[in-house]
């Protein structure tokens, strides 16, 4: 069980704790969408679809992503809507991974991917990034490639850190990838949480497109975590083997949800409710950030998604114990940083994708909390 569902069930012996864990958005799904998913309920829309997914569904995600990101895939072949970004990763995982390849993590880095490597009966390498400012760079690379090294993992904006790769530091790693044999799996799924700039994605690189499974989904951007809808871009010869995989998994994605999705995905990123969700998450990661650089923690700004790791180390205490003490004494919940590996050992995950008043009331918690520590 991962470190961020053990403290999940911990927080239900508390029910008045401010719980700062889950990477969900507070805000409810637009009404716009919601809409959709009754009429498609209303219209009998109820039945299995096309395994990869609805057409119009596949060929809006194959726009969107073009749109934002320039990437350029084909809707007939080259994309599957899936259970949400987790299914995706199974697929890709089962469809490049054999026993014993090797997979590198660029850490601390979200828990979900390395059971889903173990299940392959591959193996996965973590790489330390801590001392990169969280980054994964191709002096890092050298040191982790072997002639067993199947896939890197690029997740970024990334979870638990919120850092960004630019344009320029993705290039550089392609470059120095092209001509190795060496699958990409591109977690993208808070590409639209970026506060400065636009996101770059890998799978623009020409180099690496051949090589490139990205991932994406409305989880995030349109507070769509429970409709449970992703997509996985890739070239055709590996869609057609994920497929496989896919319609064994899964049959097809839910109905019901594709549809809502299609909508969200034609009203696109400039609707009033996901402007005002971004501006808000922006809003939110300045004053956690202003408060914990108040309270002399070492931390680094995130650049993207809804998620601050900040140093704990000052305390003497490992993230586990302080994040027992937080909870324990002022009722506030965190994740400790060693969930997303052993290199988040001294760090603790805060979630700014809750409201001001709850965000307000943890961050006085943590202070609390350190004044007691030095007394």
């Amino acid at each position: 069980m991962s470190g961020i569902r053990k403290i999940a069930n911990v927080i239900n012996e508390y029910p008045n704790a401010v719980n700062l864990t889950f990477g969900q958005p507070n805000f409810p799904t637009p009404d716009y969408i919601k809409e959709a998913g009754i009429k498609a309920i209303q219209d009998n829309q109820t039945a299995y679809t096309e395994t990869a997914g609805i057409y119009e569904l596949r060929k809006a995600a194959c726009d969107y992503v073009h749109k934002l990101h320039g990437l350029s895939y084909n809707p007939d072949d080259e994309v599957i809507v899936t259970i949400g970004a987790s299914e995706g990763l199974d697929i890709a995982f089962r469809t490049i991974l054999e026993e014993g390849s090797e997979v590198i993590l660029p850490a601390p880095v979200y828990p979900g991917y390395e059971p889903l490597i173990r299940m392959c009966n591959a193996i996965p390498v973590f790489v330390d990034t801590a001392k990169n400012n969280f980054k994964l760079t191709v002096s890092l690379l050298e040191e982790a490639i072997t002639d067993k090294t199947r896939c890197i993992v690029l997740s970024y904006p990334s979870n638990p850190i919120g850092t960004i790769m630019t344009k320029k530091e993705l290039q550089v790693i392609g470059k120095f990838l092209a001509d190795k044999k060496i699958f990409i799996v591109a977690d993208e799924i808070y590409s639209e949480l970026i506060y400065e700039g636009k996101h770059y994605s890998v799978g623009a690189i020409p180099e690496l497109k051949d090589r490139t499974i990205v991932l994406n989904g409305l989880s995030k951007s349109h507070a769509m975590t429970g409709w449970r809808i992703g997509f996985v871009f890739a070239p055709s010869y590996l869609t057609e083997e994920m497929y496989k995989v896919h319609s064994y998994n899964a049959i097809c994605a839910s109905t019901i949800s594709q549809y809502a999705a299609l909508e969200a995905l034609i009203q696109g990123t400039h609707r009033e409710e996901i402007v005002t969700m971004k501006k808000e998450y922006k809003e939110r990661k300045e004053f956690v950030y202003n408060r914990l650089k108040e309270l002399d923690l070492d931390v680094v700004e995130p650049q993207g998604a809804f998620y601050i790791f900040p140093s704990i180390k000052k305390t003497g205490l490992t993230s586990e114990v302080f994040a027992e003490k937080l909870l324990n004494q002022e009722r506030v919940a965190v994740i400790p940083g060693n969930a997303f590996s052993d290199v988040g050992e001294g760090f603790i995950r805060i979630s700014y994708a809750q409201s001001m008043k709850e965000l307000k009331d943890g961050m006085d918690g943590i202070e609390r909390l350190l004044v007691s520590l030095k007394t």
